[in-house]
């Protein structure tokens, strides 16, 4: 299935039913009255977040929704039917914008969260609304109220605890395949990914993070360069960055310090809240590396980046180093987790 994280979309609520003008025509009853009834709602635009969805692609080939008008209203005191509501499913983590504005108006974070994106017209009166005790035979009604017409971006980032960034072909697809169940595709050449992945890491029993794998990052991602920047908007919601590296990269004229200073630049430029988020240095393809110099090239690796954050030494192949990277990503998550739950009001009785 093709990836879409982004679409736009034109909504349409219903139309309310015309109210009705009527009088009731009895035998024996020649002043039956008026009896013209309301009209009916139109119908809703409702909104929900789907756990089984993980792209917008049905709403890149979809664009126009309307939701049915109300019917309207009748002679014999009958009111019309309410029109049909329309839901329509999105990813969880969609945020929903008006296209016009820019204003965010919904996000969609919890599965089967559901949301009124565009409200039915109420009906109109019927002539029945209007009897009173001096005009006992109104001949007045009123139109149905238009629905709610709205042009709608959809946006999606992925929910995710963890986010995997780095140059092209630094392992990113093949650490998160040997940590998770996922499956990316995984090749001998760079730009493999093409569009998120997202895996479970399973730590013990109740015991899980959501990690994401996004395309890989190249010098001049932020003004557009490549594929990557397409994608970091999905890295703003998760809690904590994995910056792997190619510490034995096939090129021998290639840096991988410069690889990483011009990604943490990236970073700066796109988003300076998505650069201070916490970042953690995994140096991968250790198993390249010859024994007797990993321990030296790390070292001046680390010290030449001068940085500063938790550093982790792996080989995503063979999976050495895997399992205490995924324990500390855990207590971090937890951690983080605990730390944004609001606090709970305590009866100072119970104290």
């Amino acid at each position: 299935m093709k990836f879409v994280d982004e679409a736009f979309i034109d909504i349409a609520a219903g139309d309310g039913g015309n109210g009705c003008v009527s009088f009731r025509h009895e035998k024996y009853k020649e002043f039956g009255g008026p009896n013209g009834g309301d009209g009916g709602r139109g119908g809703h635009v409702f909104a929900v977040a789907d756990i089984n969805l993980n792209t917008l692609v049905d709403f890149r080939y979809s664009r126009r929704h309307e939701a049915k008008r109300g019917q309207h209203g009748m002679g014999s005191d009958m009111f019309g039917a309410a029109g049909d509501d329309i839901v329509l499913k999105m990813p969880v983590g969609t945020i929903i914008t008006d296209a016009e504005t820019g204003e965010v108006l919904y996000e969609l974070l919890v599965p089967g969260e559901m949301v009124t994106i565009a409200k039915g017209g109420d009906g109109g009166f019927g002539n029945m609304r209007f009897k009173s005790a001096i005009n006992r035979a109104p001949r007045q009604k009123t139109p149905g109220w238009p629905g709610d017409k709205k042009s709608l971006k959809l946006e999606l980032k992925v929910l995710a605890d963890v986010g995997l960034l780095g140059m092209p072909n630094a392992g990113k697809s093949t650490l998160i395949s040997a940590i998770s169940n996922a499956r990316p595709r995984i090749a001998d050449y760079p730009f493999t990914t093409l569009h998120p992945n997202l895996g479970v890491v399973r730590v013990g029993p109740e015991q899980s993070f959501v990690v994401a794998d996004l395309p890989g990052l190249i010098e001049g991602a932020s003004e557009g360069a490549g594929l990557g920047h397409l994608f970091l908007r999905h890295l703003q919601r998760t809690r904590l960055l994995l910056h792997v590296v190619d510490l034995a990269p096939f090129d021998e004229g290639v840096d991988p310090v410069a690889q990483a200073k011009a990604i943490a630049g990236e970073l700066k430029k796109y988003d300076a809240g998505l650069y201070d988020k916490p970042r953690w240095l995994v140096l991968n393809k250790l198993d390249m590396v010859p024994s007797d110099e990993r321990a030296a090239r790390v070292k001046d690796f680390v010290k030449r980046l001068r940085f500063k954050g938790p550093v982790f030494e792996i080989s995503a192949l063979t999976r050495d180093g895997c399992e205490p990277l995924v324990k500390a990503i855990y207590q971090h998550v937890k951690a983080q987790q605990v730390a944004e739950q609001p606090p709970v009001d305590v009866d100072p009785r119970f104290a």
